[in-house]
């Protein structure tokens, strides 16, 4: 369980003077920013040449390689504020396999920096749009989507605050193929190992990383941590562990969960198409007319444009009515096998998860047959399912906390801040707690 923030000698919590660090920090770039700015943000940003390249270029390069770097000031809400960010071009996986570029963001503290250590923070930005990328929203960028990275920034300012340099990947990479969870994982290590490679990130082959992420995030956190043994081992080396909350495990039980939600349906609209779009998959021989019309609508949508938006939205609306089993879509059950984290190696490093399990509160009904609550997005039963099966798998050092009372948007101030004090422990070098002997039993993983 989630026990505080670490204790100085003059018995002050180093996390909650974090949390005033990042809100003094906060405040005073806000404030600098429009100073500098007349108040002014731009309506979107101007073309950016940094954001086109060629993918055949990639070809030899091994995973990691650095082609280009830059240096900017970090933008919240499209206005520059008094922190360095180093830009990262470089050669990462898409979900085929198959060499394609990407960016990460390296942010560096405005204060001391504590030595050998950073943390990778995985956005929840959840989009099919490119546009809606961290990398354009730090380079300036203004859209709705984007606004998700402005509500993050006072995770991303706490970290700082600590000292801490903070990686922020576009873990969708640069097509924004939502909800392909093992391409999450490919960027997430391989903005790692780039970032050792580039002067001036406070990062080399030695740092110790902490990965972050809620809701999106925890899809490319997880995932990476997965990975991390086979395809980025010498990062392996390096994690002091992963901290996560509203994890997506079964993308199919979770797209049984929301059918007809009132808040959350409409992302079966965009999984579909991000999936499509990662795995080339064409699903149009299965779609309804009604599909037909709708999807395209959503083909640059973010969850800002989709929330709340389709309400009763099902999959038998989206389908012919012969496919109206989603078990009948040969290509549907293919990708989702893909992406389910049950069918992903256990990670090696320690675990923090924390999950929501009251989905009423934002319009998804939890009394469906085998699928049990959730968070109105996430199916608690299955990430119950999935730390169990983590630790009867050889990782004991598993720490679920159940956020029964709250749903996903109301859980997520509460388990990002757990997130980031238990991460903060792990960096100190402090053993992982494990609560494998207290979680109750969930799903079958399937």
């Amino acid at each position: 369980m989630w026990d505080g923030g670490r204790v100085d000698g003059a018995g002050r919590s180093e996390s909650s003077r974090a949390r005033r660090g990042a809100t003094r920090l906060l405040a005073a770039v806000v404030a600098t920013a429009a100073v500098q700015c007349g108040y002014t943000a731009v309506a979107s940003a101007a073309p950016d040449d940094f954001f086109t390249y060629d993918d055949s270029a990639l070809a030899g390069y091994a995973p990691g390689t650095v082609p280009e770097t830059r240096t900017l000031p970090y933008h919240l809400a499209g206005l520059p504020i008094p922190v360095t960010a180093i830009q990262i071009r470089y050669r990462s996986t898409d979900a085929q396999g198959r060499p394609a570029s990407n960016i990460t963001t390296v942010l560096e503290p405005p204060g001391p920096r504590r030595a050998g250590e950073a943390v990778s923070y995985q956005s929840f930005y959840d989009s099919l749009n490119p546009e809606d990328s961290p990398s354009r929203a730090v380079a300036g960028g203004v859209s709705l989507g984007q606004l998700v990275n402005t509500a993050e920034g006072f995770y991303v300012a706490q970290l700082l605050a600590r000292g801490l340099p903070v990686l922020i990947p576009d873990t969708e990479g640069q097509q924004a193929d939502f909800a392909a969870g093992p391409e999450y994982g490919y960027n997430t290590l391989d903005s790692i190992r780039a970032a050792a490679q580039v002067d001036g990130t406070g990062i080399d082959d030695g740092t110790r990383i902490g990965l972050l992420g809620y809701s999106g995030g925890a899809i490319a956190t997880n995932w990476a941590a997965a990975l991390a043994p086979s395809y980025a081992p010498e990062v392996n080396d390096r994690l002091v562990g992963a901290s996560e909350g509203g994890v997506l495990v079964d993308p199919a039980r979770n797209l049984l969960y929301v059918d007809g939600s009132i808040g959350w349906a409409g992302v079966a609209g965009m999984a579909i198409l991000g999936v499509g779009r990662a795995y080339d998959i064409d699903f149009s021989p299965y779609l309804s007319e009604y599909a037909t019309h709708l999807l395209p609508r959503m083909r640059s949508a973010s969850i800002a444009d989709v929330l709340f938006q389709y309400p009763g939205l099902t999959w038998a609306q989206l389908v012919k009515p012969e496919y109206a089993d989603p078990d009948s879509v040969p290509p549907y059950t293919a990708v989702t096998a893909k992406i389910d984290l049950g069918n992903a190696p256990t990670p090696t490093v320690p675990m923090f998860i924390g999950q929501a399990a009251n989905g009423v509160l934002e319009g998804t009904d939890g009394s469906r047959a085998g699928i049990g609550p959730g968070d109105a997005v996430m199916v608690a039963g299955d990430v119950r399912a999935l730390a169990r099966q983590y630790c009867e798998t050889g990782n004991t050092a598993v720490d679920y906390v159940e956020y029964g009372p709250l749903s996903h948007i109301t859980a997520a101030p509460l388990a990002m801040q757990a997130e980031i004090d238990w991460l903060d422990h792990r960096l100190a070098g402090e053993p992982a707690p494990s609560t494998c002997a207290s979680i109750a039993p969930g799903n079958t993983i399937r």
